[in-house]
């Protein structure tokens, strides 16, 4: 198990945010790919099956650098930025949700506007978080494993 001080500043604003969604009810993994060349951040499996995609940002330019956030859009329900109390918010687009994160914890500042996702693309997501979790489990238990995506 890492440490903190192995982990990247975007990897400990993960942590906090996955340890706010449980107290929200919800399942979080990170580093989840929806398809084939997306790897969002967080996504959170709530209890009523909302999907959520949360992308951590530890600095402007981690910000200004990526330029595929868009195409998350269509993997979830919601999707939020998650920052640190230090980063400069205006640079985040309005329609999108913001959270406050550190190692430790988050909070959802700015709730992100809720575009259902169809019932077809949720049942493939649910599944393949589903998997996806499983498969990480069993390389915990099993430090030989290795998984089928890399």
């Amino acid at each position: 198990m890492p440490d903190d001080l192995s982990l990247q500043p975007g990897q400990l604003l993960a942590r906090g945010v996955c340890r706010h969604l449980v107290t929200l009810g919800f399942s979080a993994i990170e580093e989840f790919t929806p398809e084939r060349g997306k790897r969002v951040d967080v996504m959170g499996l709530g209890p009523k099956g909302e999907l959520w995609v949360i992308e951590c940002k530890s600095s402007r330019a981690d910000f200004m650098s990526d330029s595929k956030w868009e195409g998350y859009l269509e993997w979830c329900d919601r999707y939020f930025w998650a920052v640190d109390e230090a980063f400069p918010t205006e640079l985040l687009p309005d329609e999108t949700g913001l959270i406050i994160a550190d190692a430790y914890d988050a909070e959802v500042i700015r709730m992100a506007p809720e575009d259902k996702l169809a019932a077809a693309r949720r049942k493939v997501v649910v599944q393949k978080f589903a998997r996806h979790a499983a498969l990480r489990l069993h390389g915990f238990r099993d430090p030989d494993f290795v998984q089928p995506w890399g």
